[in-house]
């Protein structure tokens, strides 16, 4: 899980994917301070808490609800 978590991190970070524009933003501002590899680290991490939050409360992504 970590490797997959990680592995998207890094192609939310390198490529241009629809739906992530905010994660991808907070995650450029970590690699403009921290580095890349940082970054990518702190951005599955955050993937790992959207996701467990996902199955707790059993509700579909929303990228406009992590804007609030």
């Amino acid at each position: 899980m970590r490797a997959a978590l990680y592995e998207a991190a890094h192609l939310i970070l390198t490529r241009p994917i629809k739906g992530c524009a905010q994660l991808k933003s907070w995650a450029m501002r970590i690699a403009k301070r921290a580095g890349m590899s940082k970054a990518k680290v702190a951005l599955a991490r955050k993937l790992a808490v959207i996701m467990l939050r996902m199955l707790k409360d059993n509700v579909p992504f929303k990228a406009t609800a992590m804007a609030a």
